[in-house]
């Protein structure tokens, strides 16, 4: 086999196009998305939210190491097909194992991640030796870094659920330093920008894809709830309420920072830096916004009316702050502006607002879903206006806010 077959060729523009067997890979992680919410809504405590939080970013990390990956690798390639419908069983491990992970599935969760991660990587120390040096030693010190949260992995599947916390946050601690540290490793250095020589193009449309994975558990949530309920008015409205608010969430992201990102990222000769900061990780509060969004949802579905109970208000209020803080960081990073968009910030800052005036005006259920859509359509109206001049026409003083969003 001539392994430099293994690697796309890819046209002038470096464009590498998302391939079939990569939308098969992502139905994991369609489970996975699934998987997560459910677990968050039969934890929802501090200790459930902290368990669901550290299953996401080992999902998260699995899925963009992979898409990092098949960004250099051909998949129409049998080889590399099958290392990515290899990776597909493991992943499917790992989304079974989330219920009790931190339960009696602990040592078959980790096991997954483990051989995932550390198996992927030594492939493409393989696939990249003698073919790209530089490269091949890039996932050598990737691999390293897997090798120096292993031994937390495994200790941590084999201790009770609490030193399971401390010891599997460590090993994400590790994982996640990896990138913002180059990965430094003896004898081999660290690893330097131009070591990501990615497609970004491919990186923008693969995470794209994955937050319409996580909408479209929002939506499938909303509906299988939906038609189990009575058909009243009461239903009618938070059903209409969570599919608004799904609909918002979009147009947050997919608007203007998601092809803008895409338009900056294969435009820059740093592309895998902005890969890193943009999309390794701010689109990581995004994802866990629209996870707790989903739990949100489902709640106010089954209790429209009543008592405003405190889990609920803080996957009501935090789902939807969390994702427009990722969206803040990711816009930000790939607009090249001093502040984040102006928009996000008061969205924001509304929530709170909304968040505090339902918890003491003892509001129902449905009134805190319908205010919090509010609170997301007031962000895309006053983003995509300013970004479309809009603001400049009546209220001028307003420039230098703008230019936040523009």
């Amino acid at each position: 086999m001539i392994r430099s077959n293994l690697f796309r060729a890819r046209d002038g523009h470096g464009h590498a196009p998302v391939t079939n067997i990569e939308l098969f890979f992502d139905l994991v992680f369609v489970f996975a998305i699934t998987q997560l919410s459910h677990a968050l809504l039969e934890h929802l405590t501090w200790l459930g939210a902290l368990q669901t939080l550290f299953l996401l970013f080992a999902v998260w990390w699995v899925w963009i190491f992979t898409t990092w990956v098949a960004n250099w690798l051909d998949p129409e390639r049998a080889n590399v097909r099958l290392m990515l419908i290899a990776l597909m069983l493991g992943g499917l491990v790992l989304s079974s194992a989330i219920p009790h992970a931190f339960d009696k599935n602990g040592w078959l969760f980790a096991a997954a991640y483990c051989s995932m991660q550390i198996g992927r990587t030594l492939y493409m120390v393989w696939a990249s030796w003698g073919v790209h040096s530089a490269r091949a030693q890039n996932f050598m010190r990737i691999a390293f870094w897997h090798l120096l949260s292993l031994p937390l992995w495994v200790a941590g599947a084999l201790v009770t659920p609490d030193q399971r916390l401390l010891l599997w946050g460590g090993a994400l601690l590790v994982d996640y330093m990896g990138p913002i540290t180059f990965f430094p490793t003896p004898g081999l250095g660290r690893s330097k920008g131009t070591d990501w020589d990615i497609s970004g193009a491919h990186m923008a449309e693969r995470c794209a894809l994955f937050v319409i994975i996580s909408l479209g558990e929002g939506v499938l949530i909303t509906g299988a709830t939906f038609a189990t309920l009575p058909q009243d008015g009461i239903h009618w409205l938070a059903f209409a309420t969570c599919f608004l608010g799904s609909a918002a969430l979009w147009w947050l992201y997919f608007d203007t920072g998601a092809r803008r990102g895409s338009e900056v990222i294969e435009a820059s000769e740093q592309a895998g830096l902005i890969a890193r900061n943009a999309y390794t990780y701010w689109h990581i509060p995004i994802v866990a916004g629209l996870v707790v969004s989903a739990v949100a949802d489902e709640m106010l579905l089954m209790h429209p009316y009543g008592h405003i109970e405190a889990p609920f208000l803080a996957v009501t209020i935090g789902g939807s702050l969390l994702f427009l803080i990722g969206n803040m960081g990711f816009k930000k990073t790939t607009n090249d502006r001093r502040f984040p968009p102006f928009s996000h910030m008061l969205g924001s800052a509304l929530l709170l607002v909304v968040g505090a005036a339902a918890w003491f005006g003892h509001w129902q259920p449905v009134t805190l879903g319908i205010a919090a859509f509010g609170a997301l359509l007031f962000t895309a109206v006053w983003e995509w206006s300013s970004y479309n001049g809009g603001w400049r026409r009546w209220a001028p003083w307003l420039e230098r806010f703008n230019r936040a969003d523009a």
